[in-house]
Parts: structure tokens; C-alpha cells; sequence
């Protein structure tokens, strides 16, 4: 899947604000800090700032955003690699991830696994969109059932829903000394015409798009952007509202 920064970063406020309410819940003094999925490494560069003394690594498997995040995240440590397999250097103290998790299954054995890499007193916190069932979500896949470009989307998954809450406790809390779970719907005010569409563009969208050819990509676009209309409306004042819900996590080993 090919990733563009610019786009992810369109509506970069309205994204970077649960981190920040990730990043508020989490107390603690870090000497190793990293960011899993640290994309174009704007959360990156903050959670320098939180602790300038912590070696901050951030991980992602795409090549454009780390290049951004390089450019971003002054005085930080970078690695390319596919973060559902990574394996720390050495105990983390904090292991953040912020909108990347709910790309991979298997959060049954995922997140243990994360967990088992913190050092004593460590802390994960994770925050993912639970958005599958969601129009912008649901009508993603409902479209590329659809069309000419049908056969080529065949074996597009997109992102796999994820776990309920209950379940992530259920999961964590055997192996946490401390754990938080809780969920937040954001009310995204967005700008621009086909502003919901614009948003899962820099996101979700992005399987569906990278296998099309750009005839294609453009019949897709216009089928989506008419089914997804009626959900999310321009307003009067030209804003299109966008509920959003987010999955939170903080676990202390």
C-alpha cells in the first residue's frame, strides 16, 4: 500500500488530536520511547518534546513517511520495518502507537506480545478508529463489490475490524498492572468539497485506490463519493460533520 504524507496530512489537526489525549493519559518517566507506526512522524517529533532525555524510536513500514518523519522529528531515531513484526531492541518504557494497530489482525496475540516487550512498570498505549461499521467504513467495501473495477478489488480487505472493549480487557488485563480502556467519538468538522471523502483518501480508502488505474480510480471515487453523500452532509455553513470513533488504550506491565 502506498502511503502520500500530504494527503494523510490534509486534515492534520483533527488527526493529531486523539494522539494528544493518548499522550495526556500516560505518566510516566521514559529513558526508551517508541513510536509504532510513527508515520510522517508529526507525533514523533511530540513525544520528543514530552521527553527530551528518552532515546525516541519511531517504526513504520512505509519509505515516504519515514521520510517525512525524518525531516520532522529532529533529535529522533528511525527504522523501516513491518511494525505487526517487530521486535523491540531492548525493554521499551513507553510504546505508543497512535492510529496504526487497527490495520493488523490477531489483536488476541498482538497486543500481549507488545506488552511482553515493555521493561517492568512500562507502558503501551495504543489509540485506534473503530469506525468499521461506519458508512465511510462500511460503503468502502460495499463499492468495490460493485462496478468495473470489481475484479481488481477482489481480495481488497482494507483495515479488519477490530476487537470491543470488553475484549481488550479480557485480553490485557491478566498481564497489566494497570489498564485503562476507553472510547471517545470526536466530532470532526471538515472543510472542503467532498470533505468525508477527502479524509478516508489519507487513510482507509487507500487499499481500494493503489490497485486502480487512474481511469478507474476516478469511476471508484465518483461511485463512492455518491454513496457516501447522504451520510455526511455539507452543511448550510459549508462544514461537513464527521463523527468519528476512537479506541483507547493504556497498559502498564
Amino acid at each position: 500500500m502506498r502511503w502520500d504524507p500530504a494527503e494523510y496530512l490534509r486534515y492534520g489537526d483533527e488527526r493529531l488530536r486523539p494522539a494528544l489525549d493518548l499522550l495526556a493519559r500516560i505518566d510516566a518517566a521514559p529513558g526508551r520511547v517508541v513510536d509504532l507506526g510513527c508515520g510522517p512522524g508529526n507525533v514523533t517529533a511530540i513525544l520528543k518534546q514530552r521527553w527530551p532525555g528518552a532515546d525516541v524510536l519511531g517504526v513504520d513500514g512505509s519509505g515516504p513517511m519515514l521520510e517525512r518523519a525524518r525531516a520532522a522529528a529532529a533529535g529522533c531515531r528511525f527504522a523501516q520495518a513491518d511494525f505487526g513484526g517487530w521486535t523491540a531492541e531492548a525493554a521499551v518504557d513507553v510504546l505508543y502507537s497512535n492510529a496504526a494497530l487497527h490495520w493488523l489482525g490477531g489483536h488476541e496475540g498482538l497486543l500481549p506480545r507488545l506488552v511482553g516487550q515493555l521493561a517492568p512498570g512500562g507502558v503501551m498505549a495504543v489509540q485506534m478508529p473503530a469506525m468499521h461499521a461506519a458508512p465511510i467504513r462500511a460503503l468502502q467495501h460495499q463499492v468495490a463489490a460493485e462496478g468495473p473495477w470489481a475484479p481488481l478489488l477482489a481480495e481488497i480487505g482494507g483495515a479488519p475490524p477490530i476487537l470491543e472493549a470488553g475484549q481488550y480487557w479480557d485480553v490485557l488485563r491478566p498481564i497489566s498492572s494497570e489498564l485503562d480502556i476507553w472510547e471517545t467519538v470526536y466530532l470532526h468538522a471538515l472543510s472542503g468539497e467532498n470533505a468525508a471523502v477527502q479524509w478516508a483518501s489519507g487513510t482507509s480508502l487507500r487499499p481500494f485506490l493503489d490497485p486502480l488505474p487512474a481511469d478507474l480510480r476516478a469511476q471508484f471515487l465518483a461511485a463512492y463519493s455518491a454513496a457516501v453523500a447522504p451520510h455526511y452532509p455539507r452543511r448550510a455553513d459549508g462544514t461537513t460533520l464527521l463523527p468519528f470513533r476512537r479506541l483507547f488504550i493504556v497498559a502498564r506491565r
